[in-house]
């Protein structure tokens, strides 16, 4: 899957549509020749030059500015060209057929100027970014993130991984990993002495503050991926319990009509917003209830409301203190309750706070228990007790300014480092008799740590990382 042959490549390096300027990026090796003649002469190097781009004929497509970066000091690590004109679609691809055209031009040994010039695949340039050693795996996977951050602290987390943080936190535990491998690999030459020399030098402590280190490094890529990824909460509960309210009060605006009729929500209704720079892709759905005087448009609607309750991170269970001491409302909640998943956390509020009388609120002792929240979605009591407590069961911790982007596979291949130091340890209390077995778990727990930057990862694994790229990037 990975771009074996080395082809010169062009596309786009901006977003499809309109705007004030577009950019059209070259990479390749040897690209001189073909500057000069796409162009009409040569480029200082990283020295932006005002001219016009010209056609076969010499009239000009469009004017703007043309960056020259020889390699191996551009972003891929090839020659890079990059053409910043103005930014309709029309012209760019103009632009871009110019350069496929002008890489065909035979030059004075008879060869075409830029043999084999092709539009690039999604991702294809900072895929060669990789492979040309500019950047590691963690760090481009960095770039996507950065440019499909939701939140100012995603953004800025993924600047910082994309800056070399999370891969210098990676490398300090491959070091020590590595220090702590070599040690038990040298004990197996000197099977006479390995216990007194692995007691010496305190290979028990060094795997210890290992394990520690480690852990520290899993806790902060959970808080890196929930800002990566977000969570999907979903707002469920019997028809009129506020639920299109709660969406507005957490989202500051008017999203989902509100009225005192039951069942006006027929549909999902989906928006993302962030606490503490966390987003959270909040899901007002319809009433849940049954009957036989429903209709057909609102079965439809219930049965999408659990479909997306199937496949949340977390469920806002809904329920109407104004109506809670009816037995009837509160079979229909049990009811509800028995049949949502086992497995996705479930957050008890109790809405329309404003319309109870004080002794139903929360803060009454005979009230609510301390793990649920009253809300009032009229006039936002409650509101911000409901954005921490969402915090709180998404996992996040206030973590400052240190934090780093990470994803899903990053987080796996932690664990299974995880998983192998305990092994090793396992293996180290045993002594002589698994000392081979604790050289194989370290192995095991470097391999899996190497993978997180890229040196052991598969063709497939590295082109599917790179495919979910936009194109011209």
């Amino acid at each position: 899957m990975l771009a074996a042959s080395r082809d010169p490549i062009v596309a786009i390096a901006t977003a499809p549509g309109r705007g004030a300027v577009g950019i059209v990026r070259v990479s390749g090796a040897g690209l001189a020749p073909f500057v000069s003649a796409l162009l009409g002469r040569s480029l200082k190097v990283r020295e932006a030059t005002y001219l016009p781009f010209p056609d076969a004929a010499g009239q000009p497509i469009d004017h703007g500015l043309a960056l020259w970066f020889p390699g191996p000091h551009s972003y891929t690590g090839e020659d890079v060209l990059e053409l910043q004109g103005h930014g309709g679609p029309v012209v760019l691809q103009l632009l871009v057929a110019r350069c496929l055209e002008a890489a065909q031009t035979v030059g004075s040994d008879g060869q075409s100027l830029l043999r084999g010039l092709r539009p690039a695949r999604a991702g294809e340039f900072t895929e060669r970014a990789f492979l040309n050693d500019k950047l590691d795996l963690a760090q481009a996977e960095a770039v996507a993130d950065l440019i499909d951050a939701s939140t100012e602290a995603a953004a800025r987390s993924a600047s910082r991984s994309l800056a070399g943080v999370f891969s210098e936190r990676i490398h300090a535990l491959r070091d020590a990993l590595v220090t702590l491998r070599m040690l038990v690999e040298a004990t197996l030459d000197f099977p006479e002495e390995e216990i007194d020399f692995l007691q010496k030098a305190d290979a028990e402590g060094q795997l210890a503050r290992l394990q520690t280190a480690v852990a520290e490094v899993q806790s902060q890529a959970r808080q890196g991926a929930l800002l990566r990824n977000g969570l999907k909460v979903v707002i469920a509960g019997q028809p009129n319990a506020g639920k299109s309210s709660l969406l507005n009060a957490l989202a500051g605006a008017e999203l989902a009509i509100v009225t005192p009729i039951a069942g006006t929500t027929r549909d999902v209704v989906q928006q993302t917003i962030q606490i503490e720079g966390v987003p959270l892709h909040v899901v007002d759905t319809a009433g849940l209830r049954e009957g036989v005087d429903l209709d057909e448009v609102e079965k439809i609607g219930i049965q999408r409301a659990w479909s997306q309750i199937e496949g949340a991170d977390a469920v806002l269970f809904l329920h109407d203190l104004t109506r809670n001491d009816a037995s009837d409302y509160r079979a229909a909640d049990a009811a509800i309750a028995a049949a949502l998943p086992v497995g996705v956390p479930v957050l008890q509020v109790w809405s329309k706070l404003d319309l109870c009388n004080p002794q139903r609120k929360a803060t009454d002792p005979d009230g609510l228990p301390a793990s649920e929240v009253a809300v009032s979605s009229t006039n936002g009591e409650g509101i911000e007790a409901l954005r921490q407590q969402l915090l709180a069961l998404a996992g996040w911790q206030h973590s400052g300014d240190g934090l780093f982007m990470a994803r899903e596979r990053h987080l796996q291949a932690l664990r299974q480092v995880a998983t192998h130091l305990e092994g090793a340890h396992s293996r180290l209390q045993a002594q002589a008799e698994q000392l081979d077995l604790l050289a194989e778990e370290l192995r095991l727990a470097l391999e899996s740590l190497r993978g997180i930057t890229g040196a052991f990862s598969a063709d497939d694994l590295l082109g599917e990382i790179f495919s979910r790229f936009c194109i011209g990037k």
